[in-house]
């Protein structure tokens, strides 16, 4: 279903521009999380502000026209064409959030004032953000390409990263004490947003396999396991 909703996105004029500011606008996100993370996790001056909110400004304009230029095709287009707009309308609405959230890391990059350390988590958190920027070059490629198998891949791993962020949320819950009130807060916040993004990657992803009411859900016929 997807291969053939992206086949018409790449014939149209409007679809085409569409899809490929869709596209850009995914890659947009994954500088602005490469940076904010960098800020969080590495620097005490919050260097990248400025670079992260001018790109979340930009992913806005691309939303809405993104959401003009599918309006606009739909009505010269006629009802048959009409799933494939909603869905890339759908997937518009992921990108833009991913986008808000990386730019709520950049604020905690600004509001801690010093480079953020897991302590004891440090290991596992690394491992998971690296996974999460992984998770962008796949969902990019998935989307791009209809790789279905993509799409899969990181929808399955989509729980493993859900699953450490709540847990680790509720050991701090639990226990921060090796933690000042400061860091605690703010890596509880951070492990929120981290899951967010991951969870908007996995939507645009279930987009791929799925119809459009199916979206942001497991594939029909799999288990939650498999998944």
């Amino acid at each position: 279903m997807f291969k053939e909703i992206l086949s018409i996105w790449k014939k149209k004029d409007l679809f085409s521009q569409a899809f490929e500011e869709s596209v850009e606008m995914l890659k947009v996100d994954k500088e602005m999380f490469e940076e904010a993370v960098k800020s969080l996790r590495t620097s005490d001056t919050g260097e990248y502000a400025e670079d992260v909110f001018n790109k979340d400004k930009l992913i806005n304009k691309y939303q809405r026209d993104v959401r003009k230029k599918v309006l606009t095709h739909l009505v010269m287009s006629g009802k048959i064409e009409i799933p494939s707009g909603l869905v890339l309308v759908s997937i518009v609405i992921d990108i833009e959030r991913i986008g808000d959230y990386t730019k709520n890391i950049m604020d905690l990059a600004l509001a801690h004032k010093t480079k953020l350390h897991a302590g004891s988590f440090e290991k596992e958190l690394k491992n998971k953000e690296s996974k999460v920027t992984q998770f962008f070059d796949m969902t990019i490629d998935a989307f791009s390409k209809s790789n279905r198998d993509t799409a899969r891949l990181v929808m399955i791993d989509y729980k493993k990263i859900s699953g450490y962020c709540d847990r680790t949320i509720n050991s701090l819950i639990e226990d921060a004490n090796e933690f000042t009130p400061s860091d605690a807060v703010t890596l509880a916040l951070y492990l929120r947003y981290l899951k967010r993004i991951a969870a908007h990657l996995h939507n645009i992803c279930t987009s791929v396999v799925n119809p459009f009411h199916r979206i942001g859900y497991i594939e029909k016929g799999k288990n939650q396991n498999e998944q």
